[in-house]
């Protein structure tokens, strides 16, 4: 009797699965090089935007909180460090990573309700045609039950890639704390806030702390303040010149928060990025609202979608010629950048994200161990 030819891929029958709280820039490059297929990195940041913008939407005209709101947009890029971007509908991984981020902030919806919303934002013309007091779309209930099992689908491997960790450290309260901490103006702070806010558009909170994310902001904020076309010499314009040479320079302010300056200038220019594609781009409703708003209660970029469409986006108070004379100037004077340090012990990572660890996710075969932190970090007090 011959033997069975082996398949050229065999699933694991048993594997362990580690939670990354953060991945290196060189992993974050690495996965998404990996994961974006054919599209070219413009697509892929079109994509992440439109995602992004979708997500905001949607949790704006429910109500939910920034914690939450935040949450679904990293939720949803790391799920794509995993899984190739061409195999799933940005509708339903979006939807997916909004449903675990309200059971993670305890802000609890269920699939249905957040569905008919998203109806609602997809198709405004169908919205305007409703009757009922808020604005429900009639869909075939049919649609609605497949789409929701798909978004159930997706919600699995979403929190199977989290390894069912559901701790999550947002760089919000940090923003405050931090910029009275060096003495920032209240405009600085705001202005900060809403760069954090934007933050997470950007694959920033997946490289960095909580803490790093709020420092890069408020030196993102103070640079930024030097070219604002409304900007006037007074006491303010003063100290926030200081916090932003302050945040330029190493120091021991770098061991009291536990940041690097080199660290503050890669957020900077990935933010400025962000701004600058806004700029160019005016009318995309994937760009983000100016991080120059009033008071985010309420806020432009929290407004509900009106049932006629989606709400008239400002305007960005930058150029993008002032926005890439600031990068230039800053790529002039800034620090070398430190070498990556590897977060696992292998620099290996075609050896680490083999696609091994992901091969039995979302099965209902072999067996998976969810653990809580990274290899070599768990059972030291994880």
């Amino acid at each position: 009797m011959e033997r069975p030819v082996p398949s050229t891929f065999q699933l694991p029958s048993s594997l362990s699965k580690h939670y990354h709280p953060y991945f290196t820039p060189a992993e974050v490059q690495y996965l998404s090089d990996k994961q974006r297929g054919k599209l070219s990195v413009s697509q892929e940041e079109k994509a992440r935007q439109q995602a992004c913008g979708f997500i905001e939407a949607v949790g704006s005209k429910i109500g939910f909180p920034r914690r939450t709101i935040a949450t679904a947009q990293n939720l949803y890029q790391r799920f794509h460090l995993f899984f190739p971007r061409k195999d799933f509908n940005y509708h339903d991984v979006s939807l997916a990573a909004l449903y675990v981020s309200t059971k993670m902030h305890d802000t609890l919806k269920k699939p249905r309700e957040i569905l008919m919303v998203a109806y609602a934002v997809r198709f405004p013309e169908l919205a305007a045609k409703s009757k009922t007091v808020g604005g429900e779309v009639d869909m075939d209930p049919m649609t609605v039950e497949h789409d929701r099992q798909r978004v159930l689908a997706v919600e699995r491997l979403i929190l199977e890639t989290i390894c069912f960790n559901f701790t999550s450290k947002m760089p919000f309260p940090y923003v405050i704390k931090l910029g009275r901490k060096l003495g920032a103006s209240k405009k600085l702070i705001k202005f900060a806030w809403r760069l954090t806010v934007d933050s997470h558009r950007t694959p920033v909170p997946l490289m960095y702390p909580p803490n790093t994310v709020a420092l890069g902001c408020i030196y993102t904020a103070a640079l930024l303040s030097t070219i604002e076309p409304t900007a006037s010499s007074n006491t303010d314009d003063e100290s926030d010149r200081k916090v932003a040479n302050l945040l330029k320079q190493k120091g021991d302010w770098e061991a009291m928060y536990m940041a690097e300056a080199e660290d503050l200038e890669e957020i900077a220019h990935m933010l400025i990025d962000l701004l600058m594609q806004a700029a160019q781009n005016p009318s995309a409703n994937t760009s983000p609202r100016t991080p120059s708003s009033p008071s985010p209660h309420p806020s432009p970029r929290n407004q509900h979608f009106s049932s006629s469409g989606p709400p008239h986006t400002p305007q960005i108070p930058y150029k993008s010629d002032q926005l890439l004379q600031l990068k230039i100037s800053m790529r002039e004077n800034e620090h070398p950048p430190r070498p990556d340090r590897p977060l696992l012990s292998t620099p290996d990572l075609s050896a680490t994200y083999s696609g091994n660890d992901v091969a039995l996710l979302g099965k209902n075969e072999g067996t998976v161990r969810f653990l809580f932190g990274p290899p070599g970090v768990v059972g030291h007090g994880v």
